[in-house]
């Protein structure tokens, strides 16, 4: 188990959830208006608090393999859901190109999860929940270049969006 790992990873994800919200307060007057960056900015959010969410769950009981493969595997499942809920369109080509390719990374996290002999049948020689924790990092990884991109997009007015002041 990757108790240290996870124990660190954890803490990271949620002080990077925290200092969103922060940026959030920061933008509320601005995005409280626009649904589209509501729902950005609650995907901002999943990209921190799912990974730790897995991270801490898998800390519960550090020697349970299947506690790590089930609560990841919900988690991540859920990240899937969850994302296509609130999926608007985004403002870039790169903003698209993180959403989908975090749409793949939980799903990569659930198979792995669900099935982890896998990783050896693709040929990689590391251990399934290694391959778990990297999958959770550029997770996170792709959640901060979502909140940089969010951060400097600029809330249109309602009546400039074509709905009524």
């Amino acid at each position: 188990m990757l108790t240290d790992f996870y124990v660190a990873f954890a803490t990271v994800c949620f002080t990077l959830l925290g200092l969103w919200i922060v940026v959030v307060q920061t933008r509320h007057a601005e995005w409280r208006r626009s649904v589209v960056h509501r729902r950005r900015a609650y995907g901002v959010a999943l990209h921190f608090s799912l990974p730790g969410l897995m991270s801490l769950l898998s800390l519960v009981d550090p020697a349970s393999t299947m506690l790590w493969r089930v609560s990841f595997a919900i988690v991540a499942v859920g990240g899937v859901i969850a994302l296509a809920l609130v999926r608007g369109p985004a403002a870039t080509g790169l903003g698209a190109a993180a959403y989908g390719a975090a749409v793949v990374l939980y799903v990569l996290i659930a198979l792995v999860a669900v099935v982890p002999g896998l990783v050896a049948d693709v040929g990689v020689l590391v251990r399934p929940l290694r391959v778990e924790a990297v999958l959770q990092t550029i997770l996170v990884f792709l959640g901060v270049n979502v909140a940089w991109l969010l951060l400097f997009d600029e809330a249109q007015p309602p009546a400039a969006l074509g709905h009524p002041g």
